[in-house]
């Protein structure tokens, strides 16, 4: 068996996702979540791979779970670890998958929730001192991007009328309408954008594109700033969705510009909506 350390192992897993085409939100995610289970396994005189016991893995769930990361928060970071494990096994540094009787922790389903015009309109007057912020919000707002959607934009990616959101993991590629509010909330991003080359769009000072948790962090902050604790991240894309079954526009129309696989995905909001009736309008509404 082998004696290689599991840090040192990290790296190489990462590689492996780079060959598999996972997106760079997603790689940079999974390597912080692993890197926070090699500090807790150093902390506990754990190097190696054949050290691992399954009651570890549960004690670092356990962990994260008193720390007051959510439960959502937990099983994320869980899959990594998974991941990681089963990577492992298949390259023969582990015999078995310690990882598989893991249990996720219980994760309570809740209805979304969404922002009324006063409230993103709040959230938007607190964004305005950062530029950046303010740009990803009004993205999602009028696009209804996901959070790794927006950290993978490329420059490259963006017309003054289009986006492209490049396919990744089981989302084909698409092109979506880019409307006036969103064009010029980039732009005016790009005035004071770190002038350090780089293919994507949002990044931090030394260039680097921004990972998911600090974006979400990130608006988080902001939203807090705007007086709107019970809301999060996500709930500004079912803004955008619900904001457009309101305004009666194409279900079809909807479901392809946010990515839904299925159409059955988009008609559940018009329950949300409080709309019985599908609308038809063909262009989307800028919020």
């Amino acid at each position: 068996m082998t004696q290689d350390s599991i840090k040192s192992l990290l790296p190489e897993f990462i590689k492996s996702l780079e060959k598999l085409g996972r997106s760079p939100a997603t790689i940079l995610a999974y390597k912080s979540d692993l890197e926070q289970l090699v500090e807790f396994l150093t902390k506990k005189n754990i190097a190696t791979p054949d050290k691992i016991k399954s009651e570890d893995l549960d004690s670092f769930r356990d962990t994260l779970l008193s720390q007051k990361y959510t439960p959502k928060s937990v099983s994320r970071k869980l899959n990594a670890v998974k991941t990681f494990f089963r990577w492992m096994v298949e390259e023969n540094y582990l015999t078995t998958d310690l990882s598989k009787n893991v249990s996720h922790p219980k994760v309570e389903a809740t209805q979304p929730r969404f922002l009324t015009p006063l409230e993103y309109r709040a959230l938007r007057d607190a964004t305005r001192s950062d530029l950046r912020i303010s740009a990803m919000v009004e993205l999602i707002l009028q696009t209804g991007l996901r959070i790794s959607e927006v950290a993978n934009i490329k420059s490259s990616d963006i017309t003054d009328s289009t986006l492209k959101v490049e396919g990744y993991a089981t989302q084909p590629e698409r092109t979506i309408p880019l409307n006036k509010p969103a064009k010029d909330a980039i732009d005016r991003y790009l005035t004071e954008r770190p002038t350090i080359f780089s293919e994507y769009m949002f990044i931090s000072k030394t260039g680097k594109p921004l990972a998911v948790r600090n974006i979400r962090a990130s608006i988080d902050r902001f939203i807090q700033k705007a007086e709107l604790p019970k809301y999060s991240v996500n709930d500004l894309r079912t803004t955008f969705i619900v904001e457009n079954v309101k305004n009666g526009v194409d279900l079809m129309l909807i479901s392809q510009v946010s990515g839904h696989k299925r159409l059955s995905t988009t008609e559940r909001y018009l329950e949300l909506a409080n709309i019985k009736e599908v609308g038809k309008k063909p262009t989307l509404i800028e919020l």
